[in-house]
This record gives C-alpha cells, structure tokens and sequence, in this order.
C-alpha cells in the first residue's frame, strides 16, 4: 500500500489539471507544495502531494525538497513528462529522484527520449506499460490524422539576396538560415504570405468553415500570421470579423472568443491534456515538430 504519493510535473497547467481532473476523487487528502508557504511541521499531514521540479529545486540551487521531506517520506512518486529534465543525468531535477531513491519512481511521457545525453530507460528502466498512437485512436481517446507536409521556397538552407532586408526593413545577414531561424530570429514577410496562402487554399479546397488552429513561434508571430490570414480571406471576415482570431497569453479578447472563432492563431503547442477528441479541427504548425504527439 502506497501511503504517500508525489506527482511532479515541470508546468503548472500539468499539475493543475491532473488535480481538477484525473484526482478529483482524492481531493480531500491533495496538497500542492509551494515552498513560500509550507511549513514543515504541518505539512507532512497530507497524503498526495503535487510540485513543480522548480518548488523543490530554486533558481538558487537551494534543496527544498530536503527541508520539507525526509528522504524515506514519499512511497511513490509520478514523474509526469519525464522525458523532459528528469532524463537528463546531470539536470538539477534528477537530484529530487534520487534524494527520494527509497520510493517506488513511475515516469509517464508520450515522447520517450533516448539520445547520447538524454535517456528514460537508463534512469526508469524498460517500459513497464506501453500504449501505441494506434490503440488511442482505436479506442477513441485520440483523434486519427492526416499529415500534409509543405515546404516553402524559403526554408531549410535559404540565402538571403545581397541587400534584402526583413519584414522591419532590417538588412539581413548574410548567411545560410535553417527552419529553427525563421520567424525567430528573422521574419521575412513573403514566408508569413506563403505559409498563409498554403493555409486558405487547403480551406477552399475543402471547408472553410472547419475549425482550423494555427501553431506559431510567438506572439508576434501569431498577429503577423492573423493579420496575412485576415487579408486572404477577406470574404469570410467581411461576414464574420472574428473568422481569424489570435489567442495568446496577452490578447484577452482572443481568450474570449476560444469557443467561437473558426480560426485560431496559438503561440504554443497543444497541451498532451488539452481535448479536441470527437471535435472536427484542421491544425497547422509552421514551427519545427520533433513529435507528432
């Protein structure tokens, strides 16, 4: 019987949503850990415990974990994302697993990693349990995709012409740029036109009233890409003004209009919890993906 259980995550949107969800049943006994405010003699009353990596390890390197917790307190602890800093050897976080070595370690991840610096099973071990892309969609958890893939005249390896500037009238560098370049450290407006007229020819061509999500490097990125949206489907703003709409962490009336706009342009990738299952959406990331997860 596992009396004591820690669940870290290294995002708060993981942790919160693990408690308000798949815990709801053990909400009575959940504590989530803020080192500013807990107290060790009291906390240690409560049986399933919640932490970001970064409340029990400070930016200042300070082991917060071993002034709360004794080394043998927890019985078991779930490491969600654990193909993130806890797979890493030398990382900060992977002191908090060993400091807690004693108890029974689970690591979860969609995305499992296996490089010459990052590795899950050196640390974890074999998987105990898998559960392949195909059975979710099977059983109805995931949703079946597609993959396009399209490849813009200015990509990998392109070249700047003497004397182009970007799309602030900045004098490019002359060097080679990669995909990891673009819309980061360069923004070139003929590629936001490109990328966008790939986007609303595949609309016409199939529903241009389908729920459509736009992946993109920032925030800037995303009202950049609203805005080339916006200009080739004139007709369907005209109609509709919120038919493209951006929705980022600063832009509240983007927010606002989540459960409405048939367009949205996102500064982030999907949460793994966030639910689109049995919703008919279009998604486009004109960013690097390391995982179709």
């Amino acid at each position: 019987m596992k009396h004591k259980v820690l669940y870290l995550a290294d995002r708060n949107i993981l942790v919160d949503q693990s408690i308000e969800q798949d815990f709801v049943p053990l909400a009575k006994v959940i504590h989530k850990v803020n080192v500013a405010r807990d107290d060790k003699t009291t906390v240690t009353a409560h049986e399933v415990y919640f932490s970001l990596y970064q409340q029990l390890v400070g930016d200042d390197e300070q082991e917060h974990f071993s002034e709360l917790f004794s080394p043998d307190f927890f019985d078991l602890i779930i490491v969600d994302e654990c193909h993130r800093g806890s797979a890493k050897e030398e990382s900060r976080w992977r002191r908090i697993l060993e400091y807690f070595s004693l108890a029974t370690q689970i690591g979860i991840t969609v995305t499992p990693k296996e490089t010459r610096y990052i590795s899950n099973i050196s640390y974890f071990g074999e998987p105990v349990y898998s559960y392949s892309l195909r059975q979710g969609i099977d059983d109805g958890f995931l949703v079946p995709f597609k993959v396009i893939g399209v490849t813009t005249d200015i990509s990998e390896d392109w070249r700047p012409r003497r004397g182009q500037t970007d799309m602030f009238g900045n004098l490019i560098e002359d060097r080679v740029y990669t995909n990891s370049d673009f819309d980061y450290n360069i923004v070139l407006e003929d590629r936001i036109m490109q990328v966008a007229s790939e986007i609303t020819a595949y609309l016409k061509s199939t529903d241009r009233m389908q729920k459509t999500i736009v992946f993109c490097a920032n925030e800037e990125h995303a009202l950049q890409m609203r805005d080339a949206l916006a200009q080739l489907n004139a007709d369907m703003c005209r109609e509709n003004p919120d038919y493209v709409v951006r929705i980022t962490g600063s832009d509240n009336y983007g927010k606002d209009k989540l459960d409405y706009e048939k367009c949205q342009l996102r500064s982030r990738m999907l949460s793994p919890k966030d639910n689109y299952v049995g919703q008919n959406w279009s998604f486009y990331a004109w960013r690097r993906l390391q995982s179709k997860t």
